[in-house]
């Protein structure tokens, strides 16, 4: 394909990480298995979190949008990637382009605020316990998780009508593995991506306060914990929370690293890195780092795990004492 009509076509062209065939191959099996792993850790948080009934407090709730929205969020990005590379054509519509940001902007809004919402549920659990009941009531939960679903609508709409006043000069040709902002700013003419620039510097000077309210509830939950006498209730502490402050920690430094560099016209290695790490890496270590230190949540699977492997007691009961 010239570069000549790759300008004029209405869709993009996915580069991914290289245009070496083999290497396109092996990366996308690379993220086949990644997104594999993912999403059977995010449905295993889901099942569990709604089924089990020691799974039901508010910070299990909250677990379990986090893991939907993370499922929600690979699906949108790496099964177009793997498709497109092992098929060799690297294709996508405007249309396609366009429905990728809407939904990744919605499902990475709503990761922020369900985190900002989870780290106070932590600051209420652990600062004020005796208030916990009352202040997350279930009817206050459940009207905090709608918020959050609700909300991420306004993020992907923003972004949507901002890019319909971008015209595209360059070849478009996108080094990414999905459409992403940055990306299409970089293939747009001079003074069209304004809007979009100040699209996304509003939306980082958001998230940035929900992050200046994550650190602060992190602020008065060390200063509580490190006054508690047990060193078990403290390492019981710094076991749940430790995990949160970096999947927050990570998602948001590389995201907003990636949307506020878009001078550079050539890809660098580090704006790929940065891509895996806001994109695939949180949404798939969130089960793992939130389940490797949790008992409860270990406890119930491997009571998953053996009631699968003796299914014949529950189709032929034995009868016990």
């Amino acid at each position: 394909m010239t570069v000549k009509n790759i300008t004029t076509m209405s869709g993009f062209l996915l580069m991914g990480f290289s245009d070496n065939r083999e290497l396109q191959i092996l990366y996308a099996l690379l993220f086949l298995l990644t997104y594999l792993l993912g999403s059977a850790g995010n449905f295993i948080i889901i099942t569990i979190t709604t089924l089990d009934p020691q799974l039901q407090s508010p910070m299990y709730y909250f677990l379990k949008h986090l893991s939907i929205l993370d499922l929600s969020s690979l699906s949108v990005t790496v099964p177009q990637y793997v498709d497109s590379s092992l098929a060799g054509s690297g294709y996508i519509s405007y249309g396609q382009c366009m429905l990728q940001i809407f939904f990744f902007a919605a499902f990475a809004w709503g990761e922020v605020a369900i985190l900002t919402v989870m780290s106070y549920d932590r600051y209420v659990a652990i600062c004020l316990p005796l208030h916990y009941e009352v202040i997350m009531s279930p009817r206050k939960c459940t009207w905090a998780v709608t918020s959050v679903w609700l909300s991420s609508v306004i993020p992907g709409t923003l972004y949507i009508a901002s890019i319909f006043s971008i015209r595209f000069c360059r070849a478009k040709i996108i080094h990414q593995l999905f459409c992403d902002v940055p990306q299409l700013l970089k293939l747009s003419c001079s003074n069209d991506h304004l809007v979009v620039i100040g699209m996304v510097s509003f939306m980082t000077a958001v998230a940035f306060a929900c992050f200046v309210g994550i650190v602060i509830s992190y602020v008065h939950i060390f200063s509580t914990v490190l006054r508690m006498p047990s060193a078990e209730s403290r390492s019981k502490v710094f076991s749940t929370c430790l995990p949160h402050l970096f999947v927050v920690s990570l998602f948001l430094s590389t995201g907003s690293c990636a949307y506020l560099n878009t001078s550079s016209d050539s890809p660098t290695a580090l704006e790929f890195l940065f891509s895996i790490f806001y994109t695939v890496l949180p949404p798939t270590l969130n089960p793992v780092i939130y389940s490797l230190r949790n008992e409860t949540i270990k406890s119930v699977v491997r009571k998953l795990l053996l009631s699968s492997k003796f299914t014949v007691r529950i189709i032929c009961p034995v009868a016990t004492d």
